[in-house]
C-alpha cells in the first residue's frame, strides 16, 4: 500500500510527488483530467527512485465515486487537492464547495477504504488569520479564522471550514483505530514551478511583476515559503509531529518592493517596476483595481505580520530557505520555458 496525493498535479501536490518519489515511494497521483499535458507531462518525467513507483489516476471532488476509487487500498493520503481562488463573483461555487464539499468525499472515502493509516491535509495561513489585526501581530496555530465570510473572506472561509470538517470527523472517531492526522499551513508559496498552471495563486503576484503589468508596486508585505519546503513538511507528517497537530510553514517575509528590486539584480536584461505606490494612492487603485478592494487594502497594506513556524521546527525537524533563494529560484524556470 503506498501515499495517494490527491490534487497531484498542483503545485505544492506536484512537489509532494516529487519528494515522495525521490524517496522510492510508491505514489498514486490524482489530476482531474489524465489527457491534460499541463497536469501529467511533468509528472511523467519526475525521476524515481529505486523502489518507487507512479500511478497517475483521474479524480474530481465533486464525484464521490471517484474519490473512493482514487483512496482505497492506500495507507497514506496527502490530501492537497483544492481551489486557489482568492476572489470570484460566484464564491460559493468557485472557491468554498471545492474544499468543503471535496473534503467530504475525501472523509468518506477513507471511511470506506478501512485502509487509510495517516493522513496529511494541506490547510493555509488562511485557516488561522483573522479578518482584522494589529500590525506586528505574531501568530500561531492556536488561532483561527473563525471570522472569515463568503462575502470578504471567502477563501479563509473555504480554507478553515475544510480543516474543521476533518478535524471533527476525525474527533469522532475511535482513538484505537482512527487514521493519524497532521494539517499543515503554508504562507504564499514561491519556488520552482513545473507547470505553466502553477503560475496561478501565490505566483500570481510576481508573474505580476514578471509581465509589468503594474507600474508601481503595493506597499505591502509578503510572507514566504519555498513550496520544496512545504512538500517536505508535508512528507514529515506523515509520521512526524502530534497526532492532530497544525504546524505553519513560513520561512520568513519580504515586501513586494524588495522582491522586485531583487529580480531586477537578478535579470537586469528585463524591465521591472522597482518604485513603491504611496499609501494613499494604493487606496485610489484599490477603488478600481478587479482583485484587491479598498477594505482589503486597509487591512492589510503597510501592515505586517509575523507566523510562528518554530513547531515545525522543533517537532517536524523543518528547516527553511531564505524567502530571497525561494523567489530568485522561482523565476528561471518561467523564462526558461517562455512561459512569461
Amino acid at each position: 500500500m503506498g501515499t495517494v496525493v490527491t490534487g497531484a498535479s498542483g503545485y505544492i501536490g506536484s512537489h509532494v510527488v516529487a519528494n515522495l518519489l525521490a524517496r522510492g515511494a510508491s505514489v498514486r497521483a490524482t489530476v482531474r483530467d489524465v489527457s491534460d499535458p499541463d497536469r501529467v507531462a511533468h509528472l511523467r518525467a519526475l525521476p524515481i527512485a529505486e523502489g518507487g513507483n507512479l500511478e497517475i489516476v483521474e479524480m474530481d471532488l465533486f464525484d464521490s465515486d471517484s474519490v473512493d476509487s482514487a483512496i482505497a487500498g492506500c495507507s497514506d493520503l496527502i490530501h492537497t487537492a483544492a481551489t486557489v481562488v482568492v476572489r470570484s463573483r460566484d464564491p460559493q461555487r468557485k472557491i468554498v464547495d471545492p474544499s468543503v464539499i471535496g473534503t467530504k468525499n475525501v472523509v468518506s472515502a477513507v471511511e470506506k477504504s478501512g485502509t487509510i493509516k495517516r493522513i496529511v491535509h494541506t490547510s493555509s495561513t488562511a485557516a488561522i488569520r483573522p479578518m482584522d489585526w494589529q500590525d506586528g501581530t505574531v501568530l500561531t496555530t492556536e488561532t483561527w479564522a473563525d471570522d472569515a465570510t463568503l462575502e470578504e473572506n471567502p477563501y479563509g472561509l473555504a480554507k478553515v471550514s475544510a480543516e474543521r470538517l476533518i478535524r471533527d470527523w476525525h474527533a469522532t472517531q475511535d482513538e484505537e483505530n482512527r487514521p493519524r492526522l497532521v494539517t499543515i499551513h503554508p504562507c504564499m508559496v514561491f519556488g520552482p514551478p513545473m507547470s505553466p498552471r502553477h503560475l496561478r495563486g501565490s505566483l500570481a503576484i510576481l508573474m505580476a511583476m514578471v509581465r509589468r503589468e503594474v507600474p508601481l508596486n503595493l506597499p505591502m508585505q509578503i510572507n514566504i515559503v519555498d513550496v520544496r519546503d512545504v512538500a517536505e513538511a508535508h512528507v514529515r507528517a506523515l509520521r512526524g509531529g502530534e497526532d492532530m497537530g497544525r504546524y505553519l510553514t513560513v520561512s520568513g517575509e519580504m515586501m513586494m518592493n524588495d522582491i522586485a528590486k531583487s529580480l531586477k539584480v537578478a535579470h537586469p536584461e528585463r524591465r521591472w517596476a522597482t518604485w513603491e505606490a504611496p499609501y494613499w494612492l494604493a487606496i485610489v487603485v484599490s477603488v478600481f483595481h478587479p482583485k484587491i478592494d479598498v477594505s482589503w487594502a486597509r487591512r492589510h497594506l503597510r501592515k505586517k505580520l509575523y507566523w510562528d513556524a518554530t513547531p515545525a521546527e522543533d517537532e517536524l525537524g523543518m528547516t527553511w530557505r531564505g524567502p530571497l533563494q525561494s523567489i530568485l529560484d522561482t523565476t528561471p524556470p518561467i523564462l526558461e520555458n517562455g512561459w512569461d
